[in-house]
């Protein structure tokens, strides 16, 4: 049998062969997160209007699209929710084993653009000192702040 098999999956060499392994295959959604920082090593939080009430600060996050590089999906979704642009950085985190979807973060530079918020989906967006981030701010997002966090010179 495993002879069989074999030979019909070098017939079908190609598109195929593909469609056979999506079909096969578990299909995940790509959670792009984003540590933004600006020139003064303060990171970029965002007050998410569906996230729990409790915890509503977080960093700006998003799905990555069909065909998209994840920085190209950090680079989006701040420019989205808050109208500024970013410079993607160093891959600072990726985490599997939730049910249906990865989670990548990435480290990103803010190099331009005025604020101005998505107000169906961002609150209010504001720039903190590491060390000061807003009660309600997400735990995993607080650990990725802290982890991230350039190193200080006397």
């Amino acid at each position: 049998m495993k002879r069989f098999v074999a030979r019909v999956w070098r017939l079908i060499r190609g598109p195929l062969q593909w469609r056979v392994l999506w079909f096969a295959h578990a299909k995940f959604m790509v959670g792009v997160t984003g540590v933004v920082r600006d020139d003064r090593g303060r990171v970029l939080l965002l007050k998410h209007r569906m996230w729990p009430p409790e915890r509503p600060w977080g960093l700006p996050t998003g799905y990555a699209v069909k065909s998209e590089e994840f920085p190209a999906t950090i680079v989006r979704e701040v420019r989205e929710e808050t109208g500024l642009d970013v410079k993607p950085g160093r891959l600072v985190s990726l985490t599997s084993g939730y049910k249906l979807r990865v989670e990548v973060a990435y480290e990103a530079l803010h190099v331009g653009g005025s604020l101005r918020i998505d107000t169906f989906e961002i609150l209010e967006a504001a720039w903190f000192e590491p060390d000061s981030l807003p009660e309600g701010t997400q735990d995993s997002h607080r650990r990725l702040i802290t982890e991230t966090a350039p190193p200080t010179h006397p």
